[in-house]
């Protein structure tokens, strides 16, 4: 079982902004996820065709998923790198099925989040199967949290797993990149200023991927309505955040309406009055 971190992997994940691969689930919990995924998207499927809800809050009608953002053996090593308040802030699913064209460019998830920038978040990515390069594991460039948030571009492209095909205006030298290989079960940490992308899945399997994001409570919603959040460890003396509608892991379609309702990911956050500013570098304390 996983406990908290060293001051040595703390060092290297605030050098490197990322830090893997960390054993979290058995192979057996694993595998159990990845078939109440499939089946929640089957389900989904009977009362509303495709719902962002699925993709933006999936805690919500998972109960195994919600049960994961607040395991002890995902928060422990969290806790290491953000302090003793932590708040589930979003989650998502990256799924790339078989033999497709999906990717995600190279980008920074701050520039876009609309949240301040300062370096009190980080996104747990749990490996529901095995992430490799022949799949689309995700590929880091080291170091690049520390330069600022920089410009991005939208390109629209349909195979572009993020919402706008949204792309670092700048050169990334991929020749520097660190491919984040995971078995199924383990995560790996990165922060939100890093430099990240990942390629096509071209295997026969799917490659599914749930990120995890966490922030402490001191974090603010800078553009775009107040968000939700759920506090999973310790206190929240701020306030910032709404609370979480109640689940829906029975499908009501009144919980689910108001899951649905919820602000995240839509484009009214994207971009929208973020500053070109540097983060903050150092490890923030309780």
């Amino acid at each position: 079982m996983p406990a908290a971190l060293g001051e040595d992997r703390v060092a290297a994940y605030w050098r490197d902004g990322f830090l893997f691969p960390l054993d979290v689930l058995r192979p057996d919990e694993a595998e159990a996820l990845r078939l109440a995924v499939g089946k929640a998207q089957a389900r989904a499927g009977h009362v509303g065709g495709t719902v962002r809800y699925m993709f933006s809050a999936p805690h919500l009608p998972i109960r195994e998923v919600d049960e994961l953002v607040a395991d002890p053996r995902v928060l422990d090593p969290v806790e290491s790198v953000l302090g003793p308040d932590i708040m589930l802030w979003a989650a998502g699913f990256f799924i790339k099925e078989p033999r497709t064209a999906d990717f995600v460019s190279w980008h920074q998830d701050l520039r876009y989040w609309g949240l301040d920038d300062e370096a009190h978040e980080l996104t747990a990515w749990v490996a529901i199967g095995d992430a490799t390069p022949e799949n689309g594991a995700m590929r880091f460039i080291p170091g690049s949290h520390t330069s600022g948030l920089k410009a991005h571009r939208d390109t629209w492209k349909d195979d572009n797993q993020l919402s706008r095909g949204q792309v670092l205006d700048v050169e990334v030298d991929e020749s520097k990149a660190v491919t984040a290989a995971l078995r199924a079960g383990q995560i790996s940490l990165h922060h939100g200023g890093l430099f990240h992308a990942s390629s096509a899945n071209r295997t026969d399997n799917r490659r599914i991927g749930l990120a995890l994001r966490y922030i402490r409570p001191n974090m603010k919603q800078v553009t775009g309505p107040v968000d939700y959040a759920r506090l999973v460890r310790g206190e929240d003396r701020f306030g910032h955040f709404r609370p979480e509608p109640e689940p829906a892991f029975d499908f009501d379609p009144g919980r689910l309406a108001a899951i649905d309702a919820m602000p995240r990911d839509t484009d009214a956050f994207f971009y929208a009055g973020v500053e070109e500013r540097a983060p903050s570098h150092d490890a923030p304390v309780g």
